[in-house]
């Protein structure tokens, strides 16, 4: 096998990046600032989809396990019926009601997104393997690096492009220039597949799949509560995208450093020390309150670091695990991604009803005891999140070096 061209797995992973932050950021806003939909419905219509979403991953990664002879056609159609739905989302008045035209869309997106996420990941494993040593170190650090640029241009593309169908054209184009490059570098030849039986017979995985589980949780966590901490804990209406942009850049440009620490240290004693800066950093949002948005700032810096690491290191010793016992991958990237999902689909389910039975009004005036319940859930179950997942980790034996 010829080695990768590592540039077209760092702007596939853009293309891929750039579709998730309009499923829950960008869409919402504007279905109800164009359409007057209900905040509410869109809620209850994206944790349905998340659900759905959570269930088909598995049934994905069979799909892509027995397409892999038609890998590079069928990531083809892939993308394009996810390009085509986010400019029916973003650029097409919608011809039926705004809120199925919103779910429908979203289906189409979040197939496509996850299908694709599966084979990319999929490739990856095989084609590290014409890298030299640590080559899945090297190919996550491109890959993450290009998946966090990815955001980052999506979390400002609505301003830079003149709104939002200009968003969605752009990411057409990115997408189409994703797709040509990466055209070659899919594997052609099918390998047999076992179903998900070698993958959840091996204690190993099981154990990656639950630290993934609970060391997930904590960006989940955070990434639900996000702009209601900005808005009511430090009373920062209008800070949320910057910092939101703050937070990505940061893990973007943390990612290389974090994947040649562990080329030096080995990627276990690496990923627990950025976990242990991950509780520091949110140790340190605690104690934030109104007008802290500045210090806020710099916990965003120090987390998104954080956050670099988890998006590299811990995917790269999973492409390594399956390297050895799953040549295809795809199924064990379809549990990876199931994984992930359901980490969203339980934050948004537990934390905010939870908010709302403690008094907690978004937008509203908000008590003393509210906003210790938000700071709570905010800053504190992360940290004890990341303690568990610490320990999970730090007792499971794993070879180091060029292990991953």
């Amino acid at each position: 096998m010829s080695a990768p061209r590592l540039p077209a797995f760092s702007v596939f992973a853009a293309f891929l990046a750039a579709a998730g932050l309009p499923i829950y950021i960008h869409a919402p806003k504007f279905y109800v600032d164009e359409y007057g939909v209900s905040l509410t419905l869109l809620g209850t219509v994206l944790f349905a989809l998340r659900l759905i979403d959570v269930v088909q991953d598995p049934l994905l990664g069979r799909l892509a396990a027995r397409t892999q002879g038609w890998r590079a056609p069928s990531v083809l159609i892939a993308g394009a019926a996810m390009v085509i739905a986010m400019l029916g989302l973003f650029a097409v008045t919608p011809p039926i009601a705004p809120v199925w035209w919103f779910a429908i869309m979203l289906t189409v997106v979040f197939s496509g997104f996850s299908y694709l996420t599966i084979c990319f990941y999929a490739q990856g494993v095989s084609s590290a393997s014409a890298l030299p040593e640590a080559g899945h170190l090297r190919l996550a650090r491109w890959r993450e690096t290009g998946a966090l640029l990815g955001i980052c241009a999506a979390s400002v593309a609505p301003v830079l492009v003149g709104g939002y169908g200009g968003f969605a054209l752009g990411f057409a184009i990115l997408g189409a220039v994703a797709l040509a490059v990466m055209w070659g570098q899919w594997g052609r030849a099918p390998i047999p597949s076992e179903g998900f039986g070698p993958i959840l017979r091996d204690a190993m995985s099981r154990r990656l799949l639950l630290i993934a589980l609970v060391n997930a949780a904590p960006v989940a966590v955070s990434s639900t509560l996000f702009l209601f901490f900005v808005e009511s804990r430090l009373g920062a209406p209008g800070w949320e995208g910057p910092l939101l942009l703050l937070f990505f850049l940061s893990a973007a440009l943390a990612a290389p450093a974090w994947g040649r620490a562990a080329e030096r240290w080995g990627a276990k004693r690496t990923l627990l020390g950025a976990m242990v800066l991950a509780i520091a950093a949110f140790g340190w949002a605690a104690l934030l309150s109104t007008g802290d948005t500045w210090a806020f700032a710099a916990v965003c810096v120090v987390s998104g670091a954080a956050v670099g690491a988890d998006l590299t290191l811990l995917p790269a010793i999973f492409a390594r695990r399956m390297s050895e016992i799953a040549p295809g991958a795809s199924e064990g990237f379809g549990l990876w991604s199931f994984v992930s999902k359901l980490t969203l689909a339980l934050a948004a389910a537990v934390l905010l009803p939870a908010l709302e039975a403690g008094g907690f009004e978004a937008g509203g005036q908000n008590d003393a005891a509210a906003l210790s319940l938000l700071t709570l859930l905010y800053c504190a179950v992360p940290c004890a999140l990341k303690l568990v997942a610490i320990g999970l980790l730090a007792t499971t034996p794993m070879p180091e070096g060029k292990a991953a």
